[in-house]
């Protein structure tokens, strides 16, 4: 299934043929909060293109030209509010990709899903992703200190992240996108 286009990007859902390029950015998270969807085979990459596949919260970003998977998003519906994020292969960061494939999700998530508002968590440490969320024009909602563990210190306790609140009103995002 096709969400949306963007000038560059399909935005569709997962298919058993993106297994290998899902490993590539899987086999070894950049952040902490995809810890627990590490991937350690090339067959559990399958098991999970297939997962995501039936999962119409995980949408696979592709270039339109060779629709090759270079990373995903998750929009996670609460009413009509709705919990996004994204995760890329670090081999596409710096083109722009990011920015437009979760523009599109926005226009998407607004404009096709009646959504009222988005937002996301991002951890402190994640420089690019909090650049993102300005770019996307969201604002800083809070800060919350050791909110969630995802990995272990090397004593096995838990690694508490501190998490930064970033969320954007569908008018806010139509006065910035000029109504549309």
């Amino acid at each position: 299934m096709e969400f949306f286009k963007t000038e560059r990007l399909i935005v569709r859902s997962f298919r058993e043929s993106d297994a290998a390029d899902l490993f590539a950015y899987f086999s070894a998270p950049r952040v902490n909060c995809f810890a627990d969807e590490q991937l350690a085979t090339l067959e559990d990459a399958l098991r999970d293109a297939r997962k995501k596949s039936k999962d119409h919260s995980q949408l696979a970003v592709c270039l339109k030209d060779e629709d090759i998977l270079i990373g995903n998003l998750f929009a996670m519906q609460e009413e009509d509010t709705f919990n996004v994020g994204w995760n890329f292969n670090g081999s596409y960061e710096g083109n722009g990709y990011a920015k437009e494939a979760a523009a599109g999700l926005f226009d998407y998530l607004f404009g096709q899903k009646d959504g009222r508002r988005i937002y996301c968590y991002v951890e402190d440490y994640n420089i690019r992703s909090q650049k993102l969320c300005g770019r996307l024009g969201m604002r800083k909602e809070g800060l919350f200190l050791e909110y969630i563990s995802f990995v272990k210190n090397d004593d096995g306790t838990p690694r508490y992240e501190n998490t930064l609140q970033f969320a954007i009103l569908k008018w806010e995002w139509e006065k910035l996108n000029g109504g549309r």
